[in-house]
Formats: C-alpha cells, sequence, structure tokens
C-alpha cells in the first residue's frame, strides 16, 4: 500500500491520546477518543482487505535499527495468527469508548489516555516481529491496565489492581529470563523469525518451555495462577472488564503460539500430556465455579477460564483442526465474553447491583436488551449457527483425535457451561420480576446499540460463513505445524 501500515494501526491510539491531553471539555475527549478509535479501526480494516491469505510469510513488514549493539529494531509484521487479532483488538476499543461514555464521569480525560495507551501497547504485542519489542510492549500493559482498574474500579478496586500486577508481573519477570536465555542461545537476535529457524538442544527448550509457561499461564490464565481474575474482573470498570476478557487473556494463547510451538517444538510435543490435561482442568473446574456463582459479573469471569481452557487445548492438541479452532475460539471470546461484559455493565449502570437474584423480569421491562442478551448467552453456550460452535467444534474433534479422556472432559466442561448460562438467562430474563428493578430499568439507547450491534455481526457471521475468517489463518496454521512437527520429536 506504500504506507507504514502497521505503524499508523499501532501509533494512532497514541497520537490520540496526545491530542486527549490539550482538550480540557469532557465531550471533546469522549468525541475525540471515539474518533481515534473509529479510524484506528478503519486502519484494521483496509490492513484485513489487502491481507494475502495465500502465504505464511509475514506481511506489512517494517524494520529499523533501534539498538544496534544488542540487536535490537522496531519490527512489526503479521501473519494469518495474528491478523485477527488486531482488527479485535481495534474493535473492542472503540467499543470501549462507547461503553464508558455514561459510566466514566470523573478523570475522563485520563481514564480515555490510558485506555488510548492500552490499545496502542496491545497492538505493538500482536505486531512485534522483534523479541525485545515485544517484550516491552508485554510489559509495559500492565501499567495502564493498573490504573483503569485501580484509579476507576469499585469498592475493592486497590486489592484487584496490586493482585492483577503482582500475579502478571511475576509471569513477566520469568519471560525476561527466559528472552535473555533465548536470546545468548539463539545466536545472540532478537529476531522472533531467526529465532524460530534455531534448533536448540532439548535440555534448553524445556527449561524455556516451563519458563514461557508460567508467563503465559497467569496471562491466560490457567489453574491454579487464575486468583487474579475473578478479582480483576468485578472491580474493574465496564470497559476494563471487556478488553481484559476480549483481548488482554489472548496474549497468553498467543505467547504459546508465537513462541513455545514454533521456537520450542521438541518440547511442545513432549509436554503436550501436560498441557492438555491442564486444559482440561480448567474446563471442568472454571465452569464449575461459574456454575456456583450468584454474582453477574463474577459468572462471565469464571466461565472465561473454562473458555480459554478450550483454546489451550486446542493449541496443544497439535493437529490442524486444533490449532484453527483455538485461534478463531481466541476471535470469538473476544466477541462473546466481551459482549457479555458490555451487557453486565449496561445492566449494573441501570441498578446498581449485580446479584442474580436482584434481577428478574427483564424480558417485558427491556426487550431488546434481553433479545441481544438471549443471542450472547447462546454463542457462549456454543450453540449451532453462533461463532463460538465451529471454535468449539474444531477444538473437540482436535482434543478427541489428540486425546480421548481430555476430549471428554471437554464435553462435560460445555455442558457445565450450558447450565450455568441457561440458569443465568432464566433468572435475569424470565423469572419472577423483582419490585426494584422493574421501575428503574430502561431498554437499551441508541448509543449503547451501536456498541453491540457490530458484536452481534461477528457472532452471527463467524457461525453461519466462517469460511473467510479460516481463510486467513489456514496458511500460517498449516505452516506452523510443519515447523512443530519437522522439528520436533518426529524428526
Amino acid at each position: 500500500m506504500g504506507l507504514p501500515l502497521l505503524s499508523l494501526i499501532v501509533f494512532t491510539p497514541v497520537a490520540g491520546a496526545a491530542v486527549l491531553m490539550f482538550l480540557r471539555s469532557d465531550d471533546a475527549v469522549r468525541w475525540t477518543a471515539l474518533a481515534v478509535t473509529i479510524l484506528d479501526l478503519a486502519l484494521c480494516i483496509a490492513m484485513l482487505a489487502s491481507f494475502d491469505t495465500t502465504t505464511h510469510a509475514l506481511q506489512f513488514t517494517e524494520r529499523r535499527l533501534w539498538v544496534p549493539a544488542l540487536g535490537i529494531a522496531y519490527a512489526l509484521g503479521i501473519d494469518g495468527i495474528s491478523a485477527l487479532f488486531v482488527f479485535l483488538t481495534a474493535l473492542l476499543g472503540s467499543i470501549c469508548v462507547l461503553a464508558s461514555w455514561v459510566a466514566i464521569d470523573r478523570k475522563v480525560k485520563a481514564f480515555m489516555v490510558s485506555l488510548l495507551s492500552m490499545q496502542a501497547l496491545m497492538l505493538g504485542v500482536f505486531c512485534a516481529i522483534d523479541l525485545f519489542l515485544f517484550y516491552v510492549c508485554w510489559e509495559a500493559m500492565l501499567i495502564p491496565m493498573y490504573l483503569i482498574i485501580g484509579v476507576w474500579g469499585g469498592e475493592g478496586r486497590v486489592y484487584a489492581a496490586f493482585k492483577f500486577f503482582l500475579y502478571t508481573l511475576a509471569g513477566s519477570l520469568l519471560f525476561l529470563i527466559g528472552v535473555i536465555v533465548l536470546y545468548f542461545n539463539g545466536g545472540e537476535t532478537f529476531d522472533i523469525v531467526a529465532l524460530t529457524a534455531q534448533d536448540l538442544p532439548f535440555p534448553v527448550q524445556s527449561w524455556l518451555f516451563f519458563a514461557f509457561l508460567i508467563a503465559f499461564a497467569v496471562k491466560v490464565p490457567m489453574v491454579p495462577v487464575h486468583t487474579w481474575l475473578p478479582d480483576a474482573h468485578v472491580q474493574a470498570p465496564t470497559a476494563g472488564s471487556i478488553i481484559l476478557a476480549g483481548v488482554l487473556l489472548k496474549m497468553g494463547a498467543y505467547g504459546f503460539l508465537r513462541f513455545s510451538l514454533p521456537m520450542l517444538p521438541e518440547a511442545s510435543e513432549y509436554y503436550s500430556t501436560l498441557m492438555l490435561s491442564l486444559s482440561a482442568l480448567a474446563i471442568v473446574y472454571g465452569g464449575l465455579l461459574a456454575l456456583a456463582q450468584d454474582d453477574l459479573k463474577k459468572l462471565v469471569a469464571y466461565s472465561s477460564i473454562s473458555h480459554m481452557g478450550f483454546v489451550t487445548l486446542g493449541i496443544f492438541a497439535l493437529n490442524l483442526r486444533g490449532l484453527e479452532g483455538a485461534i478463531l475460539q481466541m476471535f470469538n471470546h473476544g466477541v462473546t465474553t466481551g459482549a457479555l461484559f458490555l451487557f453486565v455493565g449496561l445492566i449494573y449502570e441501570r441498578t446498581h447491583t449485580r446479584s442474580i437474584a436482584d434481577y428478574g423480569g427483564l424480558m417485558k421491562a427491556a426487550p431488546v436488551y434481553t433479545a441481544f442478551l438471549a443471542l450472547f448467552t447462546l454463542s457462549s453456550m456454543a450453540l449451532p449457527g453462533t461463532n463460538s460452535f465451529v471454535g468449539e467444534l474444531l477444538v473437540l474433534s482436535g482434543g478427541f483425535a489428540a486425546n480421548l479422556a481430555v476430549g471428554a472432559s471437554a464435553v462435560f466442561g460445555a455442558l457445565l457451561g450450558a447450565a450455568y448460562l441457561l440458569g443465568m438467562y432464566r433468572k435475569v430474563a424470565l423469572g419472577p420480576a423483582s419490585v426494584g428493578v422493574r421501575f428503574k430499568i430502561r431498554d437499551a439507547n441508541a448509543r449503547e446499540m451501536v456498541a453491540i450491534l457490530p458484536l452481534a455481526v461477528f457472532v452471527l457471521w463467524v457461525g453461519l460463513y466462517p469460511k473467510p475468517f479460516l481463510n486467513i489463518i489456514d496458511v500460517s496454521v498449516k505452516h506452523l505445524l510443519a515447523q512443530v512437527h519437522d522439528k520436533g520429536s518426529g524428526q
């Protein structure tokens, strides 16, 4: 296209945040932030429109030396594995601004600056092809997310922000040690493509695999390092929960795809049974925890643990169906769970309670709201015709091919998902009307519908016609599998 498209995508939110610093009116801040995120989304759509689905090679690459003495470069590029997540980040960014329009009524400028900074750093993670640049963006994300939870969160926001920060920082420090070891064992380069081409000894691969495992497992999060997630979600403002569930959790799974599998193929194959077992544990345990919740936001938070278990199961099934299903399910989870957190935020703004027992009869009071809530609830259950069905079907198919017991556990987890989601919807939308809710509830307004409709479109688009999305990832996934099996134990 003749433009540094990825740099424009990454730095448009940064430029927007700089502009916000000079604005005085909260309304001007909101409208400018929305315009910036929409522009970024438009750039991402242009990127996808120009994306070549016939090659696994990195596209839209940019490279400039940054610290020549250490071989550090400002290097950007995307392939089929990262392209959908760049788009998802920009899409949810604009929805987060809309979701915060009324909910954030103090320090609006600081909030929008934090949100745009967060978006830029998340885009940097998915676009970086230099390991040092990746780590800088990965680590720097903690700061705006910590502020979003700690400043604009609920009553327990300080505790939740510290817990989030400490857990993720501990994982990031192990990742840093792994990066240093990889640098000195991989030819003293931070170039991700060059590091992927290295053939490291199995003991080094093993050590790095577990260092990366802890770092990525915290982000996913996998059981037993998941306990920061419910606190962070419950205390975060609506936009914080959307971005946390929609994008931040995907970065751990993306780390497995970008580093563990291609750089540590022998270790990934050797420890795949362990990873499948941990994934099955997350699916079932997360489902049981969600089933026991009476707090609407906690229920959705614990469901994320179960759903991300399907993602890691698909990744470490190490077959085409599992991997393609995992990547598609990462995108689907961002859409569906991001929407569910949006709906929780909308109802909380009206009632100031998250207790499921306080709701009831919403279908009569807010028919449009409950109709779309039904759509996203069915999507989260992976009902045929919705986006999650396609991804979950591929993951289960790959999971059964890899390990029969793990596949059976995943099916049980899916049944738990149907139980807690249908139970939640029955109580909230169809149950006996709550007097307090009956007089406070109003239906979704025009601004809220603008945020809801794009997510509803992707639920149905991926569910009814997934081919364009699978085409984007197919060639890159086949290349990744070839790397794993050619360089792994089957060599």
